[in-house]
Order: structure tokens, then C-alpha cells, then sequence
């Protein structure tokens, strides 16, 4: 008699599959939470950069710093970011300028404060100044 042909795959043949699955995304996930956090972090850089030429622009007309920067102040607009009279925020960071006329000459401190219970917590405050120093991890 003849033997039917049995289809399908064997459990050992699955069990192989699952393992090269296992090993694939314990590598992938890692490597993209990684690059997610590199993202939101330098996104918030490039508001950083915004507002330091918007600071740029305001001293001239206004012969001073502000650290307003919605609509009564420097105006900022960015996707993703809502911005009101003291600071810019989105899921991840809080973004702030602090002006300081007393110094000679004037100058600002723009930081950058990820949001505590979030991935970019342990990331730390990044900072920009009026003189382009930056701190943190640019």
C-alpha cells in the first residue's frame, strides 16, 4: 500500500521559526527604541536651535531677550510642540529660555528637560546658550 503524503510542517520546523523570530526582534527592538530616542531628543534640539534665532531676531527689535515664546513673544510654531507664554512642550521633553540682561553682554539659556515616566528620562537636561555652548548630549 501506498503511504498519503503528510503537509504541513513539522513542530521541530516551527519551533526553528519561532527561535529565529526570538533572536530577530531581541535585537531589533532594542536598536529601535535606541533610535527613537535619538529622534525625540534631537528634535527638541532643533526647537532649541528655532528659538535661539527667533532670540537672535527679537534683541534686535526689541533691545532685549524674552522668554516668552508663544504669540506675546517669539512666536514659535512646531509640529508636534505647543508652545505657551513660558515654555514648549510635546510628549517627551519641556523646553524653556531663561533670559539674563544683568550679564555682560546680555544672554539666554535655552533648556531642554525630558519629562519624567518617559523613555527620554534618563536622556538629561539639554542646554543652549546665547554664546551657541550646548550642554547635554548633542
Amino acid at each position: 500500500m501506498r503511504r498519503a503524503m503528510a503537509l504541513g510542517f513539522t513542530l521541530i520546523e516551527l519551533m526553528i521559526v519561532v527561535a529565529v523570530i526570538g533572536i530577530l526582534s531581541g535585537i531589533a527592538y532594542p536598536m529601535y527604541t535606541n533610535y527613537m530616542i535619538r529622534a525625540r531628543r534631537s528634535d527638541a534640539q532643533q526647537l532649541m536651535t528655532l528659538i535661539s534665532l527667533k532670540q537672535s531676531q527679537y534683541i534686535m527689535d526689541a533691545r532685549t531677550y524674552t522668554e516668552k515664546l508663544g504669540a506675546n513673544g517669539l512666536n514659535i510654531a512646531k509640529d508636534g510642540w505647543t508652545c505657551g507664554d513660558t515654555n514648549c512642550t510635546n510628549a517627551y521633553y519641556t523646553v524653556t529660555a531663561a533670559p539674563d540682561m544683568t550679564a555682560t553682554p546680555p544672554t539666554y539659556l535655552i533648556t531642554a528637560a525630558p519629562k519624567t515616566g518617559t523613555v527620554q528620562a534618563g536622556d538629561g537636561d539639554q542646554t543652549l546658550n546665547g554664546a551657541g555652548a550646548r550642554t547635554g548630549k548633542w
